[in-house]
């Protein structure tokens, strides 16, 4: 069974940093793409940033210039640098992976930490 385990979030003040890390365990498919959604309860669930297996990354406009998403020391790490936070930031971050395998694909989803910015 997949398992993604998710660190790094917190509150902090906007014009402030954080980063956040993924690891994806319980499978040796291939990774297609790893990346992080963010969620305001409301709101759908909306893309940040995504890794490809090839390692090319995908911003939403909304974190261009702000975010960075980055493999740490695997293809099953993942991190994510956001600067520059301001408070409409303010979401659970949810970090997901894309995996094939020979039967199919499957993608699983971690289960979110909060990113508080107060202004």
């Amino acid at each position: 069974q997949v398992q993604l385990v998710e660190s790094g979030g917190g509150s902090v003040q906007a014009g402030e940093s954080l980063r956040l890390s993924c690891v994806a365990s319980g499978s040796s498919a291939s990774v297609n793409a790893m990346g992080w959604y963010r969620q305001v309860p409301g709101n759908q669930r909306e893309l940040v940033a995504t890794l490809t297996g090839g390692g090319d990354a995908r911003y939403a406009e909304f974190v261009k210039g702000r975010f960075t998403i980055s493999r740490g020391t695997s293809e099953r790490e993942v991190d994510l640098y956001l600067t520059s936070l301001k408070p409409d930031d303010t979401a659970v971050y949810y970090c997901y992976v894309d995996l094939e395998f020979s039967g199919g694909s499957l993608q699983a989803w971690g289960q979110g930490t909060q990113v508080t910015v107060s202004s």
